[in-house]
């Protein structure tokens, strides 16, 4: 089973992402949602990733995170470019293969937040798990 990129988007633009261009492409921060699924089955998750620049954040760090802030799931590049990021984030996924989807899904929350990451299902709930994509 390998993972698939179903969907790419930023809830923080009022444009669609393929449309965006920021002011300063050396200075800019962004939140990309990826919505994944398997090539063999039609269920899906959501993941967020940050994408930004050095100097995007060394201004958060500045100004805002008070001087040092944790890195997980964060996407460094030189400047805006959407192909790029596209590339970096396709080629890591199109890797991440397992037996099963919640293999799958551990392989991705290295690089980017799972929705399901740190889920607890409660004691004697017969739901499907959350990386039951079928669920």
């Amino acid at each position: 089973m390998r993972a698939i990129i179903k969907g790419m988007w930023c809830d923080e633009l009022v444009v669609p992402l393929e449309n965006y261009q920021p002011e300063n492409p050396n200075c800019f921060g962004l939140r990309i949602s990826l919505r994944i699924g398997s090539d063999e089955d039609e269920g899906t998750s959501d993941f967020d990733i940050y994408v930004g620049t050095p100097e995007w954040l060394e201004v958060m760090l500045r100004y805002e995170w008070g001087g040092a802030h944790w890195g997980r799931h964060m996407l460094i590049i030189l400047e805006y470019d959407l192909d790029l990021i596209k590339e970096r984030i396709s080629s890591y996924i199109d890797g991440a293969t397992g037996k099963d989807f919640l293999e799958i899904a551990q392989k991705i929350s290295r690089v980017a937040a799972w929705e399901f990451e740190d889920y607890a299902q409660p004691k004697g709930d017969r739901v499907n798990s959350p990386a039951d994509p079928k669920s």
